[in-house]
């Protein structure tokens, strides 16, 4: 920038040339009339109550009695009510400063510009959860504003070593990025690898967190997750709570939590919530009905197919009775129906709320109906492939179930070719796959490998989850010096 007024303002105009919602004015200042300032910012990005009542009607009101020599950069500094402004050298840096949501001042013989911090673009406000429902928890939801996201975590964990690093992201979007973390439990080498693998980012747009968790997996191979995604506030700072490190992205109703096991993904925010004996057996049903979610329509297609003495004797002529009409062989069958079932599924995504729901249930019931009354398939096939979609509902978080599906596929295509050595041959593929995968230099399958790293202590919420006064120490996801997570006090309270 230059002391001469006009210079500043033609450059600064050229930068945002064709743009129709820059808005500026000019204004003199001074008692003489011979000091020219000059506003500007973006329409709908800033605050118009904010910017009219504490910006322009205080200036309008010193700058007339402006003496003259007066610097007008420092009454621009002084007058304004409001602590968060910054100075602009460049004009590179107001340009940034009003798509951020700034008001600049610029002044005649100034080379500089002050950005008053003016934000105010529209949100949609704190809802409800969608993906993530709870029975008994919290009902606020993550927004697409940056800074109430941040706050809403802010607002549960009230401790100064709460840490929000941030950096801006994307060469046109230069999207706001923060790295949440408690200094004193989070592992300073996971903190270290997340600011790193941010950092060698190089792309011009991040629309969203699902850009950031591409970017820094492990492994770009895998169907399965690497990191974990919420919409919930109270997990996000559970997690954080645990040691790990919550990534926060603008524009986004979704945060990145890194370290994430396989395990993490099967607990439900109400696992924490409710008494440790009906969660602990819903949890076991969870890992069952992952299990079965993957492996019983390859199951049945080798015992079917392969291995038909295996099956009793009434329920195989029933099963043979209901086939004979049935052109297709058993693997056609599966996959027709749960083909069926994957559109349906995507097709009720897509549809709005009250029709999606009603094309899901009532399309499922017609077409299996009618799939069986044409002879397409048996129905042993339909509860086959309909206990298996349900079995995949109930995961709690869908990122898990796009890489059970996939090895569902795997799993069915094996038993096809070698029946139940093909089956158990699959699930053997499966499970080396997993154990090769890492997140930020942790195992996948921690604790059931490696477990004895922090004294099988992380096994107490697995399959299982035991009561909280027994869950003394964090999960591995911590740094070792601060694990304690309840006192012996409480547990001694507790256990009475």
């Amino acid at each position: 920038m230059t002391t001469d007024l006009e210079t500043n303002i033609r450059d600064f105009e050229k930068v945002f040339e064709g743009s129709g919602d820059l808005v500026k004015r000019r204004f003199p200042a001074g008692t003489s009339k011979e000091i020219n300032c000059y506003i500007a910012y973006l329409d709908m990005l800033v605050n118009r109550e904010l910017l009219d009542n504490l910006v322009i009607k205080q200036l309008l009101v010193f700058l007339k009695e402006v003496p003259p020599g007066e610097d007008v950069f420092d009454i621009l500094r002084d007058k304004v009510a409001t602590a968060d402004m910054t100075v602009a050298e460049t004009i590179e840096e107001a340009a940034e400063a009003a798509l951020n949501g700034d008001t600049l001042l610029f002044a005649e013989g100034c080379d500089r510009a002050l950005a008053v911090s003016t934000k105010g673009w529209p949100n949609r406000g704190i809802g409800t959860t969608d993906s993530e429902v709870s029975v008994q928890g919290a009902k606020d939801a993550f927004t697409e504003s940056f800074r109430m996201n941040t706050m809403l975590i802010r607002r549960r964990i009230k401790d100064t070593k709460l840490k929000i690093d941030q950096m801006a992201l994307g060469r046109r979007t230069k999207t706001s990025i923060a790295l949440m973390y408690l200094e004193d439990v989070a592992r300073p080498s996971v903190v270290h690898e997340a600011k790193k693998r941010l950092e060698a980012i190089d792309i011009d747009g991040l629309l969203d967190v699902g850009y950031i968790e591409q970017l820094i997996g492990d492994d770009w191979v895998t169907p399965y997750p690497q990191s974990q995604t919420t919409e919930r506030p109270d997990t996000a700072s559970a997690a954080i709570l645990e040691g790990r490190v919550v990534i926060v992205a603008d524009n986004s109703p979704y945060v990145l939590i890194v370290p994430a096991t396989m395990n993490t993904f099967f607990q439900a925010v109400d696992d924490y919530y409710e008494h440790w004996t009906i969660m602990s057996f819903t949890r076991f049903l969870r890992f069952v009905a992952a299990f079965l979610a993957v492996c019983l329509p390859g199951l049945y297609i080798a015992v079917a197919c392969f291995h038909p003495s295996m099956i009793p004797m009434l329920l195989i002529f029933k099963m043979a009775g209901a086939r004979q009409a049935v052109p297709f062989p058993g693997v056609v069958e599966i996959l027709l129906m749960d083909l069926s079932l994957e559109l349906l599924r995507e097709a009720g995504l897509r549809l709005p709320g009250p029709i999606g729901n009603t094309i899901g249930i009532v399309g499922g019931l017609i077409i299996g109906q009618a799939a069986v009354e044409a002879g397409l398939v048996s129905p042993i096939v339909v509860i086959v492939v309909a206990l298996a979609g349900i079995s995949s509902f109930t995961v709690p978080h869908v990122s898990l179930v796009a890489g059970l599906r996939l090895t569902k596929y795997l799993v069915l295509f094996c038993s096809a070719v070698l029946g139940l050595l093909g089956f158990w041959l699959g699930i053997l593929i499966s499970l080396v796959h997993l154990s090769c995968l890492q997140s930020f230099g942790l195992p996948y399958l921690f604790p059931f490998v490696s477990g004895d790293v922090n004294g099988y202590s992380d096994m107490k919420d697995t399959l299982f989850r035991v009561p909280l006064f027994m869950m003394k120490k964090r999960p591995i996801f911590a740094r070792p010096g601060h694990a304690t997570r309840v006192g012996e006090e409480n547990k001694d309270v507790l256990s009475k």
